[in-house]
């Protein structure tokens, strides 16, 4: 199979474009080539459905076996000068002293270089190691400054979601606290001389011994969901280290699925979003 080229004649989000130039396709079909990364718009690499297309621009079907499938995470969005990445649960934003090259840094960094033997990656924020989702890399230093300088004021929204043990005591609140992190690296609230961390959560749905919630962070400290929900009583299913008794899925129930921010650059919106593990939705019915 060869390369397929369409042009786009007018503006519309990508999956209804894909289904109109591959008619006979179905829905499901069309689909899959964006998980396996094989379709490009003007050359970058694009997985999202409802990627926005504009007049002028070029999509590009890629034969299987093509660069975009052998990433070893599905691929959110790319272009020249960022990489954002599907991260999975149980893998390092970047290395430790115990772990150097299963990290989401080194293996993006052996993707880019598959087709650029220059190229880098530099890290603009982090998800800790068992929380899954959206992660956002800058393909040169330029880019990275302009996106760490600035990172409060860019960022509209970190949306979350996560599987809590019982039930918070309201449906949706505002969980305001100071914290601080102790020698053992454990972060917990305290009355003074903290960082002010400010979480919002809404319940999605609610079972017998879990419920799903809607989590956005208005701060961004360490581990800050994980110790706000703990303090409620409700701790993240499969956090130990937070007072979790239970650990359902062998992971931490805690996926960073959307991401909203200004593009430095231009000043346009970008919105990067991963579906949630259907995991998730079961364990809270």
């Amino acid at each position: 199979m060869q390369d397929k080229t369409y042009s786009v004649t007018q503006a519309g989000p990508l999956l209804p474009f894909l289904l109109e130039q591959m008619g006979g396709r179905s829905r499901n079909s069309v689909k899959s080539l964006l998980t396996r990364g094989q379709v490009q718009v003007n050359g970058a690499t694009v997985t999202r459905h409802d990627h926005p297309l504009e007049p002028g621009q070029t999509v590009t079907i890629r034969p299987r076996g093509t660069r975009g499938e052998a990433a070893p995470f599905p691929i959110l969005y790319e272009d020249g000068r960022i990489l954002v990445i599907d991260k999975p649960a149980g893998l390092l934003s970047m290395a430790s002293d115990r772990e150097r090259v299963r990290t989401a840094y080194h293996m993006a960094t052996d993707y880019v270089r598959r087709t650029n033997p220059a190229g880098r990656v530099f890290i603009v924020h982090r998800l800790d190691r068992d929380t899954s989702g959206v992660l956002l890399f800058a393909k040169d230093g330029d880019t990275k400054r302009a996106y760490q300088d600035s990172w409060d004021s860019l960022v509209h929204r970190r949306g979350y979601l996560a599987v809590v043990e019982g039930r918070p005591p309201r449906q949706a609140d505002t969980i305001r606290t100071l914290l601080r992190e102790n020698a053992a690296h454990k972060v917990y609230s305290v009355s003074s001389g903290g960082k002010e961390a400010i979480t919002h959560y809404t319940t999605l749905c609610a079972g017998k011994k879990y419920t799903l919630l809607e989590v956005e962070l208005q701060t961004g400290r360490k581990n800050q969901i994980r110790t706000h929900f703990s303090q409620l009583g409700c701790p993240v299913a499969g956090d130990r280290a937070y007072g979790a008794a239970t650990d359902p899925l062998g992971r931490l129930c805690l996926h960073a699925h959307e991401l909203i921010l200004t593009d430095p650059f231009t000043g346009q919106a970008q919105t990067f979003r991963s579906e949630a593990p259907g995991s998730f939705a079961r364990l809270a019915r």
